[in-house]
């Protein structure tokens, strides 16, 4: 119902995001989100959101909160800098009800080098806590990119988790009570050019030798998307590995493109990849080099096809300066950091 009227009021749905509904008039643009029965509607005329509203309040029994402030368990926050989208009160619900309120805090979610295995340790007597638990993190990584590789290797194990799967996730609860007010921020004075870091580890996972994929995208200098993910398919060396992460994250490109179009933001130039590896960068370059790509699925070579044809071009970035790195590995408390300030990942309660 909430869809047909939206339509029948001259609002478009969005082809990326069915969930998104725009609607241009003249040099305004206004757009609505929803998600069940919560909407958010933001536009550039008062008048016309105020419109929208009392048309929807006519069909439907809406209950109006005002200025976005907290939604489905996020919080924004407003500054002259931007917008701050956290999530601490959900983090301190969680906290709360693990009985962690109290717990010694660690600066980084995971043991630097560590690796996790599905036959260590002993069983735990109630695995559905551990399953509630991953789950209720699982959500928490929407705004807490830096425990986004932690939550996807724990979340490896929810068939038959063990001890030692427990003991690294009350670790990350522990590290989430050092700074459960992390937000990310996005930019008032950014440029909106989309941007991206992709990486992998190669064959990191002991049980099934499958590399890890990480990447984080940027609207300017803002963050609005990440992820951390095992491969579907064994790599033979550490080159193919990161040819297939580039091609996760121009996946994502081309998703997020039409998904800005649809905003009013288009990608006029060139989406820029960057990736540490050569010999993938030269991969994507040379469609002739096919000696280590022969045996490689199609699909993974979206991204030669889309350097091809002017939409994104790629280039070279230090290991050191490889932002996806905290995705793709488990780090010490220097990198990890370092990395998340170059993400622009900060805490807002923080004592200045």
């Amino acid at each position: 119902m909430l869809t047909q009227s939206l339509l029948y009021a001259s609002y478009r749905q969005s082809k990326a995001d069915y969930s998104l509904f725009v609607k241009n008039i003249s040099n305004e643009l206004h757009r609505g989100a929803r998600h069940v029965d919560d909407i958010i509607v933001v536009g550039n005329d008062k008048l016309t959101i105020r419109g929208l509203t009392s048309f929807l309040n006519h069909r439907f029994k809406l209950k109006n909160l005002g200025k976005l402030k907290y939604f489905l368990g996020l919080e924004v926050v407003r500054s002259p800098k931007g917008i701050y989208l956290s999530q601490r009160k959900y983090t301190l619900d969680i906290l709360s009800e693990c009985g962690l309120l109290a717990a010694k805090p660690v600066s980084f979610p995971m043991e630097q080098n560590s690796r996790l295995d599905p036959d260590t340790g002993s069983p735990l007597p109630d695995p559905s806590q551990y399953r509630q638990l991953i789950g209720r993190l699982l959500y928490l990584t929407i705004t807490r990119p830096d425990i986004a590789y932690c939550v996807n290797n724990l979340s490896q194990f929810m068939q038959l988790p063990r001890q030692p799967h427990m003991d690294a996730a009350n670790r990350v609860l522990r590290y989430l009570k050092s700074a459960p007010g992390t937000c990310i921020l996005f930019s008032a004075s950014s440029n909106l050019r989309l941007t991206a870091f992709c990486d992998s580890d190669w064959a990191a996972c002991p049980t099934t030798r499958r590399s890890i994929t990480g990447y984080v995208t940027f609207l300017g200098n803002s963050l609005i998307s990440w992820k951390s993910k095992k491969q579907s398919t064994i790599s033979r060396s550490s080159a193919e590995a990161e040819y297939r992460s580039m091609a996760t994250a121009t996946c994502e490109f081309i998703w997020l493109r039409a998904l800005l179009q649809d905003l009013g933001v288009p990608q006029s130039s060139p989406m820029q990849l960057y990736c540490d590896n050569q010999a993938a960068i030269h991969i994507v370059a040379n469609p002739v080099y096919h000696e280590r790509t022969k045996h490689i699925e199609i699909d993974c070579h979206v991204v030669r096809e889309r350097i091809q044809d002017g939409s994104i071009s790629t280039s070279h970035v230090a290991s050191s300066m490889q932002l996806a790195d905290i995705l793709t590995k488990p780090l010490g408390g220097t990198i990890f950091h370092s990395l998340l300030s170059k993400m622009g990942v900060l805490d807002l309660h923080a004592p200045s």
